[in-house]
């Protein structure tokens, strides 16, 4: 492959204007679009050495067969006829998203001669307003329930609601109380929308005008000794602090913000939105999205701020956003928001207080929004077949690897060296036949995996065996099998894929393993975790399986969970070496153990003690106490593996 892409343009050619650019393949579909302050210093970076650059932008480029570029004025009007092209021509290399439709909405049809509040999943009413969304569809009627005690506007459906002014008769909703409507017969048309025109200002955060409007009614009514008519007033008081009291207090009353969280990796991202108005949340949204080009965090936050608010009305845009890091071009985004909303908007991240609390609730959401995506994926039977199917073909396997074992190396800054082995068949883990390994010496990762590998292969080679008693653990090694043997050895069936965590080391390593074992007949590949390519024994370039592959995912998922067991694994060792470290200490039982880890925290800030502190702790006496300093500086070199922070396995 040559090094140079033959469409690169000629030195100078590129302006050195702000504008927007289109990669476009050969039959003119457009693949990718992107925006810059400067478009020859942007560009560039396209057609640096194909070597130099990051693999999912090597594909996107070599896969183009032109660029073109146009010149505007200003930073914004990049921005926005960014967003415009992205819309019109959907290139597959931007980020796409998913949006989470499972989310009920509050809409008001506004529309409608006399508009209707109604629960729903449509988001394209014509001129409805909506709020929201919702976590749950009973929290919605909830809500809908409550306010139309305060403001009793039209709940019925269209039908009813004809039938009815033709009629004469009210619908069935208002003769028991629940629509409010002019079909009810008890306001004109010109009434209900005024009702309707305050139950919409109250939903965008107007609550305080009309509580205090309320509160005054009601007094002069009390006042006026019309205490029938006060007591309505009171009730309608109840209702709004009833939904307020639905919607917690997070910033101050005035306070008008979005906020978003967000969690990725490699190739994905959730975004987790909180719309608040009037320092209270509205409604919330989930995205999820797919990332095909290697971008970074104030990137994504870029392009999920001209997704929300690209086709935004006025009224949507608040004084605030709230993200977890600027973008790049912040001030410009600012600009695009004030254009939009008619008003100052200003961009911040939320650094402390009340905004940071909100900021972890709304991240952590993401988090698990993101992890369910990708749980998703894995679990649908559809997925799992197109997965297999899709792995065979990228490894060129004879058949669908059924069983898949994967591996992962961890330790504690090189000492305490464990690996996992974890299990997937049909696409589903497998946790009973999970198994760990404790390694005992080893120069670096690959001779770990190495060892491992050797290990679990030699039961292969023993189906009949029954499963390891415990004088066998005892004399291999205690944590070889960490989970309860069954009547059946499932540790002696042979997976169709093996797969290790790495690069061309790790394969390598794993490959000799096999070879030396004979059992070459198991297909074998790697995952390196920067760039999420699958690495083959013997070949000098990877497998780059598709962004939007279920193998990839399928993959990812084995990885993690093999990451997370061992991890795992490693802790549960690390507790039982601190617990067995002040056990040998004589006059420490197992209650005065837990009481010094509970005061110092770990065996480190407890040997950083003195005497006198440790003596303060109830039941610890001043020889007990020295005991206890003596044993923990008599030997230094053991402690600092053990209070050691985990690392990431690799």
């Amino acid at each position: 492959m040559a090094d140079q892409l033959p469409y690169k343009p000629k030195p100078g050619e590129i302006p050195t204007n702000p504008g927007v650019y289109r990669f476009r393949d050969a039959n003119g579909r457009v693949l990718y679009v992107g925006k810059a302050k400067n478009l020859r210093q942007r560009l560039s970076n396209y057609f640096a050495p194909l070597h130099t650059l990051h693999e999912r932008t090597r594909r996107m480029v070599t896969t183009a067969a032109s660029v073109e570029w146009t010149v505007v004025p200003t930073d914004v009007d990049s921005l926005q006829l960014e967003y415009q092209w992205i819309k019109e021509f959907d290139p597959p290399f931007n980020v796409k998203y998913r949006d989470d439709k499972s989310y009920p909405f509050l809409a008001v049809t506004l529309g409608d001669e006399a508009p209707r509040v109604m629960v729903t999943r449509n988001h394209r009413i014509p001129g409805a307003k909506y709020f929201g969304p919702y976590p749950k569809i009973w929290a919605v009627r909830d809500t809908i329930d409550l306010m139309i005690k305060v403001f009793p506007i039209r709940t019925c459906s269209d039908a009813s609601y004809k039938r009815a002014m033709q009629t004469g008769r009210p619908c069935f909703p208002g003769q028991i109380g629940k629509c409010g409507g002019p079909c009810s017969h008890r306001v004109t048309i010109a009434e209900h929308r005024a009702m309707v025109d305050d139950f919409v200002a109250f939903m965008n955060g107007g609550d305080e005008r009309f509580t205090r409007e309320l509160t005054a009614r009601m007094k002069a009514a009390a006042a006026a000794m019309d205490y029938e008519q006060a007591a309505i007033y009171r009730d309608k008081l109840a209702s709004i602090d009833a939904v307020l009291n639905k919607s917690a207090m997070v910033l101050p009353d005035d306070a008008d913000a979005d906020l978003f969280g967000i969690a990725e990796d490699e190739l994905s991202a959730a975004v987790h939105h909180f719309v608040i108005r009037g320092g209270r949340v509205r409604g919330v949204h989930s995205t999820t999205i797919d990332k095909e080009l290697d971008i970074s965090g104030p990137e994504l936050v870029d392009q999920i701020l001209q997704r929300v608010y690209g086709d935004a009305a006025p009224a949507d845009v608040p004084r605030r956003v709230l993200v977890p890091t600027l973008p790049p071009d912040a001030e410009e985004i600012e600009q695009w928001l004030a254009s939009r909303r008619g008003k100052r908007v200003e961009v911040a991240v939320a650094q402390r207080g009340q905004r940071a609390e909100l900021m972890r609730n709304a991240t952590l959401n993401a988090t698990q929004a993101l992890m369910r995506h990708k749980t998703r994926r894995t679990s649908d039977y559809a997925a799992r077949s197109q997965a297999l199917a899709d792995l065979q073909e990228a490894l060129g396997m004879d058949e669908a690897p059924l069983r898949i074992e994967c591996y992962d190396i961890s330790h504690l800054q090189g000492t305490n060296v464990v690996a996992s082995m974890v299990v997937f068949e049909d696409g589903l883990p497998r946790k009973d036949q999970y198994r760990s390994f404790s390694i005992a010496e080893t120069t670096d990762d690959t001779d770990s995996m190495h060892q491992v590998l050797t290990r679990r292969l030699a039961h292969l080679d023993r189906p009949e065996e029954a499963a390891p008693d415990a004088a066998e653990l005892a004399t291999s090694d205690a944590d070889d099998v960490v989970t309860a043997p069954s009547k059946r050895r499932r540790f002696a069936y042979p997976p169709q894929l093996l797969v290790v965590d790495g690069g061309q080391p790790q394969v390598a390593a794993a490959a000799r393993a096999l070879r030396e074992s004979g059992h070459e007949e198991i297909a074998l590949c790697g995952i390196a975790k920067r760039l999420e390519e699958l690495w083959l024994p013997g070949e000098d370039y990877p497998v780059i399986l598709p962004r939007t592959s279920e193998a990839l995912y399928l993959v990812q998922r084995l990885r993690d969970e093999a990451h997370r067991f061992a991890i795992t694994h490693q802790r549960k060792r690390r507790r039982r070496d601190i617990q067995s470290v002040l056990s040998e200490i004589p006059g420490l039982g197992e209650s005065r153990i837990r009481a010094l880890l509970r005061h110092f925290g770990s065996v480190s800030a407890l040997r950083a003690g003195t005497v006198e502190q440790i003596e303060e702790l109830p039941g610890i006496g001043p020889k007990l106490a020295a005991t206890i300093y003596e044993h923990l500086h008599r030997d230094d070199a053991r402690e600092p593996a053990v209070d050691a922070p985990v690392a990431d396995g690799r």
